[in-house]
Protein backbone atom coordinates (compact mmCIF):
# COMPACT_ATOMS: atom_id res chain seq x y z
CA UNK A 1 0.00 0.00 0.00
CA UNK A 2 1.38 3.66 -0.93
CA UNK A 3 1.40 5.33 2.37
CA UNK A 4 -0.30 9.29 2.00
CA UNK A 5 1.88 11.74 3.22
CA UNK A 6 0.41 14.98 4.35
CA UNK A 7 2.59 17.63 3.23
CA UNK A 8 0.14 20.49 4.47
CA UNK A 9 1.51 22.98 7.11
CA UNK A 10 0.61 25.71 9.16
CA UNK A 11 3.05 29.24 9.24
CA UNK A 12 1.51 31.31 11.54
CA UNK A 13 -2.06 31.50 9.99
CA UNK A 14 -0.94 30.67 6.47
CA UNK A 15 -1.93 27.26 5.16
CA UNK A 16 0.43 26.34 2.78
CA UNK A 17 -0.02 23.03 0.61
CA UNK A 18 3.38 21.99 1.22
CA UNK A 19 6.89 23.63 3.76
CA UNK A 20 8.54 24.73 0.61
CA UNK A 21 8.60 28.36 -0.59
CA UNK A 22 11.40 30.53 -2.33
CA UNK A 23 13.82 33.32 -0.38
CA UNK A 24 12.90 36.75 -1.26
CA UNK A 25 15.01 38.48 -3.35
CA UNK A 26 16.21 35.19 -5.48
CA UNK A 27 12.92 34.68 -7.08
CA UNK A 28 11.37 37.35 -8.48
CA UNK A 29 7.63 36.97 -8.47
CA UNK A 30 8.17 33.31 -9.65
CA UNK A 31 7.10 34.39 -13.66
CA UNK A 32 10.92 34.34 -13.87
CA UNK A 33 11.77 31.03 -13.19
CA UNK A 34 8.23 29.37 -14.49
CA UNK A 35 10.31 27.90 -18.02
CA UNK A 36 12.03 25.64 -15.04
CA UNK A 37 10.03 25.38 -11.98
CA UNK A 38 6.36 24.12 -11.68
CA UNK A 39 5.55 27.62 -9.56
CA UNK A 40 1.98 25.76 -8.56
CA UNK A 41 3.91 23.04 -6.98
CA UNK A 42 5.63 25.36 -4.45
CA UNK A 43 4.11 26.06 -0.98
CA UNK A 44 3.70 29.84 -1.44
CA UNK A 45 5.56 32.33 -4.07
CA UNK A 46 7.58 34.65 -1.28
CA UNK A 47 8.20 38.39 -3.48
CA UNK A 48 10.92 39.80 -3.77
CA UNK A 49 11.16 43.03 -1.10
CA UNK A 50 9.03 45.46 -1.93
CA UNK A 51 8.59 49.45 -0.79
CA UNK A 52 6.21 52.13 -1.16
CA UNK A 53 7.60 53.75 -4.12
CA UNK A 54 10.29 52.32 -6.72
CA UNK A 55 13.89 51.58 -5.18
CA UNK A 56 16.67 51.63 -8.14
CA UNK A 57 18.98 49.97 -5.53
CA UNK A 58 22.73 50.20 -5.50
CA UNK A 59 25.78 51.19 -8.07
CA UNK A 60 27.29 47.93 -9.67
CA UNK A 61 29.02 45.91 -9.09
CA UNK A 62 26.51 44.27 -6.79
CA UNK A 63 27.22 40.52 -6.39
CA UNK A 64 30.62 38.71 -5.98
CA UNK A 65 30.98 34.78 -5.69
CA UNK A 66 32.37 33.63 -2.21
CA UNK A 67 33.28 30.10 -1.76
CA UNK A 68 30.07 28.21 -0.79
CA UNK A 69 28.53 31.14 -1.59
CA UNK A 70 27.78 34.53 -3.18
CA UNK A 71 27.44 38.19 -1.23
CA UNK A 72 25.02 40.58 -2.55
CA UNK A 73 24.55 44.32 -2.25
CA UNK A 74 21.11 44.44 -4.71
CA UNK A 75 19.32 47.08 -2.41
CA UNK A 76 16.19 46.01 -2.21
CA UNK A 77 15.88 47.39 -6.12
CA UNK A 78 12.03 46.88 -6.84
CA UNK A 79 9.70 48.64 -8.57
CA UNK A 80 7.08 49.59 -5.75
CA UNK A 81 4.06 48.05 -4.29
CA UNK A 82 1.62 49.39 -7.23
CA UNK A 83 3.56 47.55 -9.93
CA UNK A 84 3.40 44.12 -7.55
CA UNK A 85 -0.47 44.62 -6.75
CA UNK A 86 -1.42 45.32 -10.76
CA UNK A 87 1.25 42.61 -12.43
CA UNK A 88 2.70 40.12 -9.86
CA UNK A 89 0.10 39.28 -7.68
CA UNK A 90 -2.43 38.68 -9.99
CA UNK A 91 -0.16 36.25 -11.58
CA UNK A 92 1.09 34.68 -8.54
CA UNK A 93 -2.02 33.65 -7.68
CA UNK A 94 -3.41 32.63 -11.28
CA UNK A 95 -0.77 29.64 -10.13
CA UNK A 96 -2.71 28.44 -7.55
CA UNK A 97 -0.27 29.08 -4.77
CA UNK A 98 -0.33 31.18 -1.58
CA UNK A 99 1.02 35.00 -2.30
CA UNK A 100 3.42 35.94 0.38
CA UNK A 101 4.98 39.79 -0.06
CA UNK A 102 8.07 40.84 1.54
CA UNK A 103 7.42 44.36 2.73
CA UNK A 104 10.37 47.13 3.17
CA UNK A 105 11.13 50.62 3.95
CA UNK A 106 12.84 52.87 5.15
CA UNK A 107 10.85 54.38 7.88
CA UNK A 108 8.35 53.61 9.73
CA UNK A 109 5.84 54.82 8.08
CA UNK A 110 6.48 53.72 4.64
CA UNK A 111 6.25 49.49 6.29
CA UNK A 112 2.42 51.16 7.17
CA UNK A 113 2.29 52.85 4.16
CA UNK A 114 2.85 49.26 2.34
CA UNK A 115 1.09 47.14 4.14
CA UNK A 116 -1.99 49.95 3.88
CA UNK A 117 -1.56 49.44 0.34
CA UNK A 118 -1.61 45.76 0.16
CA UNK A 119 -4.75 45.37 2.30
CA UNK A 120 -6.78 47.61 0.05
CA UNK A 121 -5.89 45.15 -3.12
CA UNK A 122 -6.62 42.73 -0.77
CA UNK A 123 -4.38 39.98 -3.19
CA UNK A 124 -1.65 38.54 -0.85
CA UNK A 125 -2.30 35.97 1.59
CA UNK A 126 0.62 36.97 3.98
CA UNK A 127 3.49 39.61 4.75
CA UNK A 128 6.94 39.20 5.54
CA UNK A 129 8.03 42.10 6.91
CA UNK A 130 11.52 42.32 6.46
CA UNK A 131 13.00 44.07 9.63
CA UNK A 132 17.10 44.46 7.95
CA UNK A 133 16.00 47.88 6.62
CA UNK A 134 17.95 50.87 7.20
CA UNK A 135 15.76 53.02 9.20
CA UNK A 136 16.20 56.53 7.71
CA UNK A 137 15.28 58.24 10.53
CA UNK A 138 17.42 56.63 13.07
CA UNK A 139 20.82 57.65 10.71
CA UNK A 140 21.11 54.42 8.59
CA UNK A 141 20.46 51.71 12.27
CA UNK A 142 19.00 48.99 10.55
CA UNK A 143 15.58 48.01 12.28
CA UNK A 144 16.15 44.87 12.71
CA UNK A 145 18.97 44.44 15.05
CA UNK A 146 17.84 46.61 18.17
CA UNK A 147 14.66 45.38 20.38
CA UNK A 148 12.99 48.93 20.81
CA UNK A 149 13.56 49.29 16.94
CA UNK A 150 12.00 45.94 16.34
CA UNK A 151 9.18 46.28 18.91
CA UNK A 152 8.21 49.83 17.14
CA UNK A 153 7.68 48.85 13.29
CA UNK A 154 6.48 45.08 14.11
CA UNK A 155 3.73 46.63 16.44
CA UNK A 156 3.07 49.34 13.85
CA UNK A 157 3.05 46.54 11.26
CA UNK A 158 0.27 44.69 13.11
CA UNK A 159 -2.12 47.41 13.74
CA UNK A 160 -2.83 47.68 10.17
CA UNK A 161 -2.00 43.82 8.92
CA UNK A 162 -5.19 41.97 9.10
CA UNK A 163 -3.24 38.57 7.13
CA UNK A 164 -0.80 36.65 8.88
CA UNK A 165 2.51 38.71 9.36
CA UNK A 166 5.72 37.03 8.92
CA UNK A 167 8.43 38.78 10.82
CA UNK A 168 12.42 38.41 8.97
CA UNK A 169 14.74 38.31 11.42
CA UNK A 170 18.82 39.34 10.60
CA UNK A 171 21.61 37.22 11.89
CA UNK A 172 23.62 40.00 12.49
CA UNK A 173 23.14 40.49 15.82
CA UNK A 174 24.23 39.17 19.76
CA UNK A 175 21.21 37.44 20.57
CA UNK A 176 18.66 35.79 17.86
CA UNK A 177 16.56 34.29 20.65
CA UNK A 178 15.98 38.19 22.17
CA UNK A 179 15.29 39.54 19.10
CA UNK A 180 12.72 36.99 18.23
CA UNK A 181 11.18 37.06 21.16
CA UNK A 182 10.51 40.70 20.98
CA UNK A 183 9.07 40.28 17.60
CA UNK A 184 6.54 37.63 19.03
CA UNK A 185 5.50 40.35 22.09
CA UNK A 186 4.86 42.45 19.00
CA UNK A 187 2.33 40.57 17.36
CA UNK A 188 4.61 38.18 14.69
CA UNK A 189 2.45 35.59 13.71
CA UNK A 190 5.91 34.01 12.64
CA UNK A 191 9.58 34.34 12.05
CA UNK A 192 11.85 33.97 8.93
CA UNK A 193 15.60 33.18 9.15
CA UNK A 194 18.15 34.08 8.81
CA UNK A 195 18.42 36.90 6.46
CA UNK A 196 22.33 37.05 5.05
CA UNK A 197 25.28 37.95 6.49
CA UNK A 198 26.87 40.89 6.58
CA UNK A 199 30.50 40.16 4.93
CA UNK A 200 32.78 41.68 2.08
CA UNK A 201 35.32 40.24 -0.56
CA UNK A 202 38.50 41.88 -1.95
CA UNK A 203 40.39 41.73 -5.39
CA UNK A 204 44.16 41.32 -4.29
CA UNK A 205 45.00 42.36 -7.44
CA UNK A 206 43.34 45.66 -8.05
CA UNK A 207 43.33 46.36 -3.79
CA UNK A 208 39.66 46.96 -4.74
CA UNK A 209 36.33 45.83 -2.76
CA UNK A 210 34.40 43.47 -4.95
CA UNK A 211 30.99 45.08 -4.74
CA UNK A 212 30.37 48.96 -4.77
CA UNK A 213 29.04 49.36 -1.61
CA UNK A 214 32.13 47.65 -0.10
CA UNK A 215 29.94 45.31 2.03
CA UNK A 216 27.18 43.01 1.37
CA UNK A 217 24.93 40.19 2.63
CA UNK A 218 26.64 36.49 2.73
CA UNK A 219 24.41 33.46 1.45
CA UNK A 220 24.35 30.11 -0.22
CA UNK A 221 25.77 26.92 1.77
CA UNK A 222 28.44 28.40 3.73
CA UNK A 223 25.94 30.25 5.84
CA UNK A 224 23.73 26.71 6.52
CA UNK A 225 25.37 25.63 10.10
CA UNK A 226 24.94 29.52 11.01
CA UNK A 227 21.30 29.21 10.17
CA UNK A 228 20.66 25.59 12.04
CA UNK A 229 21.86 26.83 14.96
CA UNK A 230 19.56 30.02 14.84
CA UNK A 231 16.42 28.37 14.13
CA UNK A 232 16.88 26.15 16.99
CA UNK A 233 17.67 28.20 19.23
CA UNK A 234 14.53 30.66 18.21
CA UNK A 235 12.54 27.44 18.45
CA UNK A 236 12.78 27.10 21.79
CA UNK A 237 12.27 30.72 22.64
CA UNK A 238 9.31 31.56 21.01
CA UNK A 239 5.62 29.70 20.31
CA UNK A 240 5.58 31.07 16.99
CA UNK A 241 6.05 28.76 13.95
CA UNK A 242 9.57 29.61 12.27
CA UNK A 243 10.00 29.96 8.36
CA UNK A 244 13.53 28.85 8.05
CA UNK A 245 16.52 29.39 5.47
CA UNK A 246 20.22 30.16 5.10
CA UNK A 247 21.86 27.55 2.77
CA UNK A 248 19.45 25.10 1.22
CA UNK A 249 20.33 23.13 -1.30
CA UNK A 250 18.78 20.06 -0.98
CA UNK A 251 15.66 18.04 0.40
CA UNK A 252 17.84 17.05 2.77
CA UNK A 253 18.58 20.30 3.63
CA UNK A 254 15.45 21.45 4.35
CA UNK A 255 14.71 18.41 6.84
CA UNK A 256 17.48 19.35 8.77
CA UNK A 257 15.65 22.86 9.18
CA UNK A 258 12.74 21.47 10.32
CA UNK A 259 14.35 18.88 12.40
CA UNK A 260 15.55 22.39 14.10
CA UNK A 261 12.42 23.59 14.46
CA UNK A 262 11.64 24.90 11.13
CA UNK A 263 7.67 24.38 10.08
CA UNK A 264 8.48 25.61 6.89
CA UNK A 265 11.52 26.42 4.49
CA UNK A 266 12.73 28.98 2.41
CA UNK A 267 14.83 28.31 -1.01
CA UNK A 268 16.93 31.11 -1.68
CA UNK A 269 20.65 31.07 -3.70
CA UNK A 270 19.88 27.50 -4.63
CA UNK A 271 17.95 29.15 -7.71
CA UNK A 272 21.21 30.77 -9.30
CA UNK A 273 22.78 27.63 -9.44
CA UNK A 274 19.94 25.09 -9.76
CA UNK A 275 16.57 26.73 -11.36
CA UNK A 276 14.54 23.59 -10.54
CA UNK A 277 15.73 24.03 -7.04
CA UNK A 278 12.76 24.43 -5.29
CA UNK A 279 10.82 21.34 -6.95
CA UNK A 280 14.05 19.70 -6.03
CA UNK A 281 14.15 20.56 -2.22
CA UNK A 282 10.58 19.18 -2.17
CA UNK A 283 11.06 15.85 -3.71
CA UNK A 284 13.90 15.51 -1.65
CA UNK A 285 11.57 16.23 1.45
CA UNK A 286 8.83 13.55 -0.41
CA UNK A 287 11.72 11.15 -0.80
CA UNK A 288 12.70 11.25 2.91
CA UNK A 289 9.32 10.97 4.35
CA UNK A 290 8.78 8.25 2.83
CA UNK A 291 11.95 6.36 3.03
CA UNK A 292 11.78 7.05 6.79
CA UNK A 293 8.04 6.11 7.05
CA UNK A 294 6.91 9.74 7.99
CA UNK A 295 3.32 10.22 7.46
CA UNK A 296 2.92 14.03 8.30
CA UNK A 297 6.07 16.18 7.38
CA UNK A 298 4.48 18.05 10.60
CA UNK A 299 6.00 14.93 12.47
CA UNK A 300 9.72 16.65 12.01
CA UNK A 301 9.34 20.30 13.01
CA UNK A 302 11.45 20.03 16.70
CA UNK A 303 12.50 16.14 15.90
CA UNK A 304 15.68 17.06 16.67
CA UNK A 305 17.08 14.33 19.32
CA UNK A 306 19.90 15.69 21.12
Amino acid sequence: MVMALNLQVNLGGLIMPNPVTDASGTFAAGREYADFVDVSRMGAVTTKGVSLHGWEGNDSPRIAETPSGMLNSIGLQNPGVAHLCEVDLPWIKSQGVPAIVNVSGHSLEEYVQVIEALEEDGTADAYEINISCPNVDAGGLTFGTHVPSVTAVVSACREVAKRPMIVKLSPNVTDIAEIARAAEAAGADAISLINTLLGMAIDANSRRPKLARVVGGLSGPAVKPVALRMVWQCYQAVDVPILGMGGIMTGEDAVEFMLAGATAVAVGTANFTNPHAENDVLDGIIEYCERQGVEDVNELIGGLQC
